[in-house]
């Protein structure tokens, strides 16, 4: 199956999000994009084509979704897609597989990156509150990504990292 339009993707399809550490706009945001494109147009799990697709938000989350209920992504399928995300970190200047990096926006609307430490550092200081607006990576449904990606951080698990 080729790729499809995002918005009509179910809200149980199964989601991954890529938060790059900086804005990508201009020529490496549409290299990453079309590079994710070509991945997606011939994303297979044990020969099966996957029915897929992605959403690009605020020039640093991908969203990648497989609507499972055809064919679900296996374990190869899905390191494929994170070598080919890998591999195109060095083009596009920023990581994106990288875990443990926490994403909010700040007092003037912009994303903001940082490692746990320095967000839980920028809620003692007061530079976060609970009612700053955060990115939850972890989710793992289109439903979620739609719903819930982002919401204030007294909403989502960033909250324990104000104690």
């Amino acid at each position: 199956m080729t790729q499809i339009v995002f918005a009509t993707m179910p809200d149980s399809a199964r989601v991954w999000v890529f938060g790059a550490g900086v804005p990508v706009t201009g020529a490496p945001a549409r290299a990453l994009l079309a590079a994710v494109d070509e991945h997606l147009a011939q994303w297979t799990a044990h020969g099966a084509p996957l029915s897929c697709a992605r959403d690009w938000r605020d020039n640093q989350f991908l969203a990648i979704a497989v609507d499972e209920a055809a064919h679900g992504a296996s374990g190869c399928s899905i390191d494929g897609l994170f070598r080919v995300l890998t591999h195109l970190e060095r083009e596009i200047g920023t990581s994106m597989v990288e875990s443990g990096t926490v994403f909010w926006r700040d007092t003037d609307g912009q994303v903001t990156a940082a490692a746990r430490h320095a967000f839980k550092a920028a809620a003692r200081n007061g530079t976060v509150r609970q009612d700053t607006p955060v990115f939850d990576t972890m989710i793992d449904t289109v439903g979620a990504w739609r719903e819930r990606f982002e919401r204030p951080a007294a909403e989502s698990w960033h909250r324990a990292l104000f104690s």
